[in-house]
């Protein structure tokens, strides 16, 4: 491992607790902080001794810290933990690192950008794919916008929990380069859900049918992780509908900007909108297949 660092994690939801364990693992010197004091004491009990701090607010993690992360929920989040009176922009020291794995807007990614440069902080919107498998398994691919020299000095870090870092571009770039990920998300999944109801009806062997089309042209990730519990009715796995819907959102805003028609992933947005209704906003992403009657069941 690289020279050992005080790395500071803030946010220890589904995704940022693995990350912070896959950080003090590592060997760093981990600092973690979480907006509710709940989770932050499950995290802790589930990982005694890995941090040598538990702090109190983002102000407190930021001090004395090489490097900052953060991996919240939405803009005003990210912006309070960051921007706010007591956020890590008041005490981050110049040449520290800012690094962000929170799906946000484009928008709020180059405003930190902006404010970090006037504070000579390094700073990355890094946000991520690769599902809570990855995040595990400490094999997410980072999405990493931002100046050179700020990637490269947050690498060895990130090093720790991801298997694919991709330097997509200027401040912002990483958000929307997530964006693009989203888009073809919810597309695959809707295409997938409506294929495994198909199958179903037909009475045929599901897992014949997965070997037969996923060695092909229809094979993509989510076909090789959920077309079976798709096909048992298992929704609890990885992001769910609320926070797809929250990226969605982002997607059409950011594309109302650029002047991009996005008809499939509007129509998919409803789609998602409809298992909400069910009941099912924090069930993961493959329960769109919810809104499609299962017929022709033995």
């Amino acid at each position: 491992m690289s020279e050992k660092r005080n790395v500071s994690f803030l946010g220890l939801g589904v995704m940022g607790g693995q990350i912070a364990r896959h950080i003090g693992q590592a060997g760093h010197a981990l600092t973690v902080y979480n907006r509710s004091p709940g989770r932050l004491d499950k995290w802790q009990a589930a990982n005694p001794g890995l941090a040598v701090r538990a702090v109190t607010s983002p102000a407190e993690a930021a001090e004395g810290a090489d490097m900052v992360i953060t991996c919240v929920g939405n803009d005003d989040d990210l912006a309070d933990v960051v921007l706010g009176p007591r956020g890590v922009f008041s005490t981050l020291g110049r040449g520290g690192i800012f690094v962000d794995h929170t799906t946000v807007s484009a928008r709020i990614a180059r405003q930190i950008a902006v404010e970090a440069r006037d504070l000579q902080v390094r700073c990355v919107d890094a946000p991520m794919t690769g599902s809570q498998i990855g995040a595990e398994k400490g094999t997410l691919t980072l999405m990493c916008g931002g100046r050179p020299d700020a990637i490269e000095a947050a690498r060895p870090v990130m090093e720790a929990y991801s298997a694919r870092i991709v330097h997509v571009g200027k401040a912002g770039a990483g958000q929307t380069t997530k964006m693009a990920n989203q888009i073809c998300i919810a597309g695959i999944v809707s295409s997938l859900a409506e294929a495994v109801r198909f199958a179903q009806a037909s009475h045929l062997d599901m897992g014949k049918v997965y070997e037969a089309i996923s060695g092909g042209a229809a094979q993509s990730w989510q076909m090789d992780n959920r077309w079976d519990t798709m096909s048992r009715d298992e929704f609890d796995f990885g992001l769910a509908i609320d926070w797809m819907r929250k990226d969605l959102g982002l997607v059409m805003e950011e594309g109302r900007g650029l002047g991009v028609s996005l008809p499939v992933t509007a129509l998919v947005d409803q789609f998602f909108a409809d298992v909400q209704a069910l009941g099912g906003g924090r069930e993961d992403t493959s329960a769109l297949i919810r809104r499609l009657p299962r017929k022709g069941k033995k």
